[in-house]
This record gives C-alpha cells, structure tokens and sequence, in this order.
C-alpha cells in the first residue's frame, strides 16, 4: 500500500477513537461499539471497555497554526481549480498541464505537490500577473451611469466594448477612473459606476474573488490526452473489481477487447496500470468463457472497448 494512503488511514483511525473516546460519556454504547470494532479486535492488551480508558489529553506539540493557515489557502486554490475543471467540462481523471495562481501569497513546493495531485495538474506556478490568459470586460452600470450620462450612454457602451481590458483594469486600479470623450463630453466613471467581469482568452479558464485567481490551461497534449485514458481504464478496472467483490488485495487478470486503440494504451502504459489495479497479466484478446471471468462493455473517454477481468 503506497505511502500516502497508510498516512490517512492512521490518521482516521487515530481520529475516530480519539473522538469516541472523548464522546463516550454522551453516547456511551455507540462509542463502546466503535471501541470494541476498532480497538479490542487488534490489540488484545488494550482495556475491554472504552469506559475503562483514560480521557484524551490535548497534544498541544501537535498544534500547528501555520500549518492550518497555509492548508486553508490550499483548499481555496484547490476549489477553485475545481470550478475551472467543470466550467471547461473535464473530468478530474484527465491531467492537465499547468496551473497558474496570482495570489498575495505564494505556497511552497509540498503544498504544491497537494494541490498538484489533488487537481490531477502536472506543475502549479505563482505569479504575480495572469493578463497572458485573461482579460476584462466592461458596461455601464446604468442606475448610477444613467443619470449622470443619460445621453451619452450609447457612446459609453461603444467606448467600454472597445477598451484592452487588461490596461483599463490598470488604469481604474491605478487612478480610481476611466476617463474619456463621448461627443465633446468628459466622461470619469468608477468602479462603483461599471460591471466588471474577468473572462478568460481560449485555451483557458480561470475562477476568481478578491485575492485569488486561479488560470488552468486546458490545452491537452497527446501525452496528456493517453495518460487521461490510462487513467479511465484503472478506474473502469477498479470499479468491476468492486462490483465483483473482490477484497482490496486480492490479484487480478485483465483482457481488453474491441478497441486496438484501448489495448495499444493499455501495452504501452501496462506496468502503471497493473500496479494500481493489483494485474499480474493484461493482455488483448476476449475473455475466456468460464464463470470466473467477468466482462462488462465500457465507454471509453467516447471510446468503445470490452474489459474483462478474473482472480488469480
């Protein structure tokens, strides 16, 4: 089991009798099961009943308040990438190059590898300015445009529609105005008098609030593109292993039939993909015909393909 997955587990576990522990006195025959399920059914020394169990004390060396500071911009950065994910409509099992970040902070490399892996991005890069992927859009705000401008406000439109986004974004953050000539008139207009919207040029998708912006490019390569279909065959194999009933570390065959494009991915990434699904043999061709095999037909990332898969 890799290593990050035993840390989780050790970490819910610890959690979950830490906090049994510390409820018992409310519900003391719900957190007596969890005890006994949890704790007496490995380790034959420890007291037989919660009830019998010291109360928890706080480890306060445990305590990391910059830890939890910088987790919490983890989350936000990783939400965020989320959204673009579904606004660009990919799944998160189809990697995608690089992501980009404009922050006022920016977080190290193992916090990178968190978000990295979390968001199925292979690089994360701070920087200071994301006006090479997006820009801004500008309209008047007609209840407070309207009545200073009533007249020029068709001539406003046009102005605003043909403004660089990105250099008036500077200019209203820089002077506080946007100011022009409509017909001879002077217009000066604030950020309380326009509707603002970021939108992102093509080939990206960026999400946004007042400190955070987050740009993902959602140019796939060929590389890119083949290691999303490795990805989705493991978990199609994952999923039947888990219908079959399979227990978690039990070995497998698998066949893929009825798509060479399938199986040549399959050949070329083979190692990756029988380490994660537990295969001691992948292999092309039909299934065999006992009872032991179990065949389903999947659709692909739009690709038709048969898999098949026995215990060995």
């Amino acid at each position: 089991m890799e290593q990050d997955k035993i840390n989780a587990y050790m970490t819910l576990y610890t959690a979950l009798v830490t906090v049994s522990k510390c409820a018992a006195p409310m519900i003391p025959f719900m957190t007596e099961d969890i005890y006994r399920n949890l704790v007496c059914s490995i380790d034959k020394e420890a007291p037989e009943s919660i009830h019998l169990c010291d109360f928890p004390v706080a480890e306060e060396k445990f305590i990391d308040k910059k830890l939890e500071e910088d987790m919490e911009e983890v989350l936000k950065v990783v939400v965020m990438g989320r959204a673009c994910r579904n606004a660009a409509n990919i799944k998160n099992r189809q990697p995608i190059g690089t992501m980009f970040v404009k922050a006022p902070m920016s977080l190290g490399g193992f916090y990178q590898d968190i978000i990295k892996e979390e968001l199925n991005v292979k690089a994360v890069s701070f920087t200071d300015d994301v006006r090479d992927f997006t820009t801004y859009t500008f309209k008047p705000q007609l209840r407070t445009v309207g009545p200073k401008y009533g007249k020029q406000l068709g001539g406003i439109q046009k102005e605003l529609a043909a403004l660089d986004g990105n250099a008036a974004m500077d200019e209203l953050n820089e002077q506080g105005m946007l100011k022009f000539d409509i017909n001879g008139t002077a217009v000066e207009l604030s950020k309380d008098d326009l509707l603002i919207e970021m939108v992102q040029k093509e080939g990206y998708v960026s999400e946004a609030d007042n400190t955070v912006t987050v740009v993902l490019d959602t140019n796939l390569t060929e590389e890119l593109v083949e290691e999303g279909f490795v990805y989705e065959v493991i978990s199609k194999i994952q999923t039947m292993r888990k219908e079959a009933g399979y227990e978690v570390m039990d070995h497998i065959e698998v066949t893929i039939d009825k798509n060479e494009k399938i199986a040549a991915i399959v050949r070329k990434n083979e190692a990756m993909i029988a380490g994660k699904v537990l295969a001691d043999k992948m292999v092309s061709g039909a299934a065999g015909t006992s009872d032991e095999w179990k065949v389903k037909n999947w659709n692909v990332n739009g690709e038709e393909a048969v898999i098949g898969i026995r215990r060995v």
